[in-house]
């Protein structure tokens, strides 16, 4: 095989992957577009084995999770990117195996910070509830 065929064979199968629109092995899933082995998910596309995610792009294993892209193994997630194996994250980016944390960017194994600074579970909770709040969350 030369470089242009190999070229023009992946442009070919890019393009009958785009075109593609079928969810496959989902259950009770609305308005989704090629997911996998999902279930109760609303207006998502390209998931795999995610639950109960709203309005989710390219996640993986994660559930009750909303408006979130690229998350892997996440529950509970609200607006984040790109975190794994985290949880209660809001508008998070890049975060890996945290919990409650909001607005955080590049945190590993931390729990209840916000804007990546640490806060007593009381503080965070009395902070997020305004900020929500405020943010319409």
């Amino acid at each position: 095989m030369d470089v242009q065929t190999f070229e023009t064979e992946l442009r070919r199968l890019l393009a009958e992957a785009a075109g593609q629109r079928e969810n496959t092995s989902c259950v009770a899933c609305t308005g989704c577009e090629r997911c996998v082995e999902c279930t109760f998910c609303t207006r998502s596309t390209a998931l795999l084995r995610c639950h109960y995610c709203l309005e989710c792009e390219r996640c993986v294993g994660s559930t009750h999770c909303r408006q979130s892209t690229d998350l892997f193994s996440c529950t509970h997630c609200d607006a984040c990117e790109r975190c794994s194996q985290s949880s209660y994250l809001t508008r998070c980016v890049d975060c890996t195996s945290c919990s409650y944390c909001f607005g955080c960017v590049g945190l590993m194994g931390k729990d209840f910070h916000i804007l990546n600074k640490p806060y007593s579970r009381s503080e965070y909770f009395a902070i997020t509830a305004k900020l929500k709040k405020a943010l319409g969350r």
